[in-house]
């Protein structure tokens, strides 16, 4: 029997696509680009889909794409890292409450007690970070998240300077006639951490103030799949955060390296010095790995990086200490700690 037509019809999901040497009545189908659909039977062409909306497998109906953060439950590292930071933050807890027990302690008053819980409890903030990192990002989060790890971090490492700076005025004090003796005390330490952490503060502020963090939606990196980010807003804000806490872990590092040898009553700087070796490590390796990455990965690279600096100065710093009160008491008396420099 005779067909009246020379082409089968072309269904949903694909246009009409002509045929080389043959009559213009006759036609063949082609599927939809990607990006694009047709929902009728014939369709002369195809219809791109909104920006926010991708097609479905028949390519027949626009749907929306999928939305791509770091969510709290959704990923087996979105539970693993906040989990992780929770128990960190409670050894940190633990590690305060044991100096706090002994603070009267000789090898806790040798080690400057108030710049000790200060570094304690900016080392417990910076855990408790993390979890602005979590979640949906919205503008306020954008611009919590860095200001946050920033000014936290600055503290944390200005206490570290304070102690370095404390040990080599110490050292110079114990000259006899020495005009050093005036600079010992708690003004000058906390001077220090004061000054370091107000230009931290001050950057902060004027980027905020400037070119803040916003929420970024990247629809084009990854097809059918909205990223949800933040967008730093102005590099240089972000690059000016970063490296002035770069600076002050460097100045700490090169200081305590010189002051490790110093026959000082209580040299700390060795600890301090392996510290900040391992804070720049963590952190110059972060920078490749964040600017390579996107979306959800980008805040596991952040969140790592927080994790790992802030362990290891808790770690270098509070853990042989914490092992001499609760394990080596006897190690705990003025006569030895100021013959050993622990």
């Amino acid at each position: 029997k005779p067909r009246a037509q020379c082409s089968a019809n072309c269904p949903t999901g694909f246009r009409k696509a002509s045929k080389p040497g043959t009559q213009s009545c006759c036609y063949g189908c082609a599927q939809c680009s990607e990006g694009e659909i047709s929902n009728v039977t014939d369709s002369e062409s195809c219809i791109k889909c909104p920006d926010m909306e991708w097609p479905n497998e028949q390519r027949n109906q626009c749907v929306a794409k999928t939305e791509e953060f770091l969510s709290y439950t959704n990923d087996v590292i979105s539970i693993f890292l906040p989990s992780l930071s929770v128990v960190l933050y409670l050894c940190t807890v633990l590690i305060l409450a044991i100096f706090i027990k002994y603070r009267d302690s000789p090898i806790v008053r040798a080690n400057n007690r108030s710049l000790s819980f200060l570094l304690l409890v900016s080392i417990k903030l910076s855990f408790l970070s993390v979890f602005l990192f979590l979640g949906r990002p919205v503008d306020i989060t954008c611009m919590l998240r860095i200001i946050t790890f920033g000014i936290t971090f600055s503290i944390a490492v200005s206490s570290l300077l304070a102690k370095t700076i404390m040990v080599c005025v110490a050292f110079k004090a114990t000259k006899p006639g020495s005009s050093w003796r005036k600079w010992l005390g708690v003004k000058l330490s906390n001077s220090v951490v004061l000054f370091c952490s107000s230009i931290q503060i001050i950057i902060c502020m004027t980027w905020l103030a400037i070119s803040p963090p916003f929420q970024e939606l990247d629809i084009h990196t990854s097809p059918g799949t909205i990223i949800i980010q933040c967008n730093e807003g102005s590099a240089i804000g972000f690059y000016s955060v970063i490296g002035y806490m770069g600076l002050l872990a460097a100045v700490s590092f090169v200081l305590a390296f010189l002051a490790r040898s110093l026959p000082d009553s209580f040299n700390e700087a060795k600890y301090i010095t392996f510290s900040m070796l391992l804070f720049c490590s963590v952190w110059i390796t972060m920078i490749p790995a964040y600017l390579s990455t996107k979306g959800k990965n980008t805040v596991c690279v952040e969140i790592f990086a927080i994790l790992t600096s802030s362990a290891g100065l808790l770690a270098s710093i509070f853990l042989p200490k914490c092992y001499i009160i609760l394990y080596r008491p006897e190690m705990n008396t003025r006569t030895f700690v100021f013959a050993n420099k622990i």
